[in-house]
């Protein structure tokens, strides 16, 4: 794939070229994360989230064949309103490029294209990983494949709770990849602050994670850096709620359970269903901190830098 099928906004290309921080966004929590309307008023509350922390943001989606770093509003209202718009790993994002379509990045495109640019942070909700039921259908994200290729800072609220946790976090050590705690001891579950995981490293304070994580880049293991952090106690899904829904929503998919990038999307909408909404106002939340956080890290970083 040439550097020709990416195109950077004239507005990310001068905060770069200034040295400024900033922060990717991918586009699949607004076409396939969240229900509408929200999607597309949580993509742009996120950016607001990045400027109030004083870096840029870089919403990263595909038009035309081309990959863009820093959506423009009308960019982003078409990828919305495309029925069934592609959503685009790094499987099937060169085909869909070399065919001139067009289609949502997710969390592992998002890192390829950030890291084109050197965009050092990125924000999301909660990182793709090892499925439930791995070992017999060998379901794992291309997010960790891209974690492990791509030196970029992904700021999220840990793995999706739909996932196997434990073996997430395992296959992340597995590959190079520290998994800092921002505030936290233990690996965040998306909808609930805890998973009971226990992580080897917490930071309370922005400067310090930007050190280490400006300490791992100079190793140069290639590998990026989950950081992660919880959803805001007030956004947090109760224990009893978020364990009932998540036994229902993953029982019809043992019957006939979805597979590759179809897994995500199906449960997440029954979990919508299942808790009234309240799943995703959790999502919102955990979503605009993520945002605010990878915002106030970037600043840091190019802080370092300079």
């Amino acid at each position: 794939m040439s550097l020709e099928r990416f195109l950077v906004s004239s507005r990310v290309a001068r905060a770069l070229g200034l040295h400024r921080g900033v922060v990717a966004l991918e586009t699949t929590v607004m076409t396939h994360g969240l229900p509408p309307p929200h999607g597309l008023e949580v993509a742009l509350a996120m950016e607001r989230a990045v400027v109030e922390a004083g870096a840029d943001p870089a919403t990263v989606g595909v038009v035309d064949g081309r990959v863009i770093v820093g959506l423009e509003i009308d960019e982003m209202n078409r990828l919305v309103a495309t029925p069934d718009v592609a959503k685009l790993n790094l499987s099937n994002l060169a085909a869909t490029l070399a065919a001139g379509g067009s289609g949502s990045t997710t969390v592992a495109t998002t890192m390829l294209a950030a890291n084109q640019f050197g965009i050092g942070v990125f924000a999301t909700g909660g990182i793709g990983g090892v499925h439930r039921g791995a070992a017999k259908t060998d379901d794992v994200s291309s997010d960790l494949t891209a974690l492990a290729r791509f030196p970029v800072a992904v700021v999220c609220s840990g793995a999706k709770a739909i996932l196997d946790l434990p073996r997430t976090l395992e296959r992340l050590e597995t590959l190079g990849v520290p998994v800092y705690g921002y505030g936290c001891d233990e690996l965040p579950a998306f909808w609930r602050r805890s998973s009971g995981l226990r992580l080897d490293q917490r930071f309370d304070d922005v400067p310090a994670l930007a050190a280490a994580i400006r300490e791992h880049h100079a190793l140069r293991t290639g590998t990026g850096v989950v950081v992660a952090n919880p959803v805001p106690e007030a956004g947090e899904l109760d224990a009893k709620t978020a364990a009932r829904a998540l036994e229902a929503a993953l029982a019809p998919s043992r019957a006939k359970a979805p597979r590759g990038r179809a897994v995500t999307p199906t449960l997440l909408a029954r979990m919508e269903k299942l808790t009234r909404g309240k799943s995703t106002r959790a999502n919102i939340a955990l979503l605009e901190s993520n945002a605010r956080l990878a915002g106030r890290l970037a600043v840091a970083l190019a802080a370092v830098e300079d």
